[in-house]
């Protein structure tokens, strides 16, 4: 893809922020698709700043321009890491999320792109499976072992670490607390502040708690700032990317269409008139398109590509 002009690519970061991290109405879609068709270099660094979405998905909302400049004057003092090969503007972006919460995963050991489920094998022999736009970082010394989640989702099947007479502990880092493993299979996710946790097998206790705080085999619970609560049902299967599907039970539409959106570049748009729209099924990731598709075909709403990179969905007329 051609490097778009600088210019350009100030105003697709500024639309991207507008779009995604506020409420956007009519007008402003409007006027985005107004700008979109206004000159070709603005298509090509739409395109670009889209294709980079793994980097956007942690900034906070209502992210405004005067933070985006001081970020601007930041990354100028760090090109020399020259952040995914990527150009000033681009890279500015992806530290404002780093500067505002723990490490978004830009230098992270393990990551895993937009669409992508990447499976990774520790020296101790431990498995872990990364879901879409997922990074962690692991090192190890002769005490313990470290698993550090820096966004997204892990499942983690603990190595039984050869080498050493008695296995090493196990930690997991999250930005709400460490986790101490006695698990053969557990997942943990990072989301809207919170911290998802799922056990298969074994259990976890929450590290540094008074009283003890632990889950079990078969259980599921959020941890917030050290401390246990029990999860919120939304519908979605936690366990379903595993299997690479998203697995739904009466799942409202927009946190649906938000979870599907992990899963491919560019913007899923849920209008307003149908979010309250409930989905039920187990749909597979491989091609999201074709999910978008089925949706059209169960539920009233229409599908409005403007491109690839650019869906909204709304109900039908």
């Amino acid at each position: 893809m051609p490097t778009p002009d600088a210019r350009a690519v100030e105003q697709a970061i500024d639309w991207l922020v507008r779009l995604r991290f506020n409420h956007s109405d009519d007008a402003t879609r409007q006027a985005f698709e107004q700008w979109l068709e206004m000159r070709p270099e603005n298509a090509q660094a739409w395109l670009r700043v889209t294709s980079l979405g793994d980097e956007f998905s942690h900034l906070p909302p209502g992210l405004a321009q005067s933070t985006l400049s001081g970020a601007r004057q930041r990354i100028s003092r760090r090109q020399s890491l020259k952040l995914m090969g990527t150009f000033l503007a681009v890279g500015s972006l992806a530290w404002v999320g780093r500067d505002q919460m723990p490490a978004t995963g830009l230098l992270a050991d393990y990551r895993s792109g937009t669409g992508e489920r990447r499976d990774v094998r520790l020296e101790d022999g431990t498995q872990v499976r990364l879901n879409s736009n997922s990074a962690f970082d692991a090192s190890f010394d002769a005490d313990r072992r470290v698993i550090e989640l820096q966004r997204g989702d892990l499942l983690i099947e603990p190595g039984n670490d050869a080498g050493f007479e008695t296995p090493r502990p196990l930690w997991v880092r999250t930005r709400n607390g460490d986790l101490l493993a006695h698990s053969k299979r557990f997942m943990v996710r990072e989301e809207d502040g919170k911290t998802l946790l799922a056990v298969d097998q074994g259990y976890l206790t929450v590290l540094g708690s008074n009283p003890p705080l632990g889950i079990q085999g078969g259980q599921q619970a959020q941890l917030l700032a050290g401390t246990l609560q029990p999860d919120t049902p939304t519908g979605l299967d936690p366990w379903g990317w595993t299997d690479g599907v998203i697995s739904a039970r009466d799942m409202r539409l927009d946190a649906f269409l938000a979870e599907l959106a992990r899963h491919r570049p560019g913007l899923l748009v849920c209008r307003d008139d149908v979010m309250d729209l409930r989905v039920s099924g187990t749909y597979q990731l491989a091609d999201t398109d074709q999910v978008l598709s089925l949706l059209s075909l169960t539920l009233p709403v229409r599908l409005e590509y403007r491109s690839r990179y650019w869906v909204t969905v709304s109900a039908k007329a």
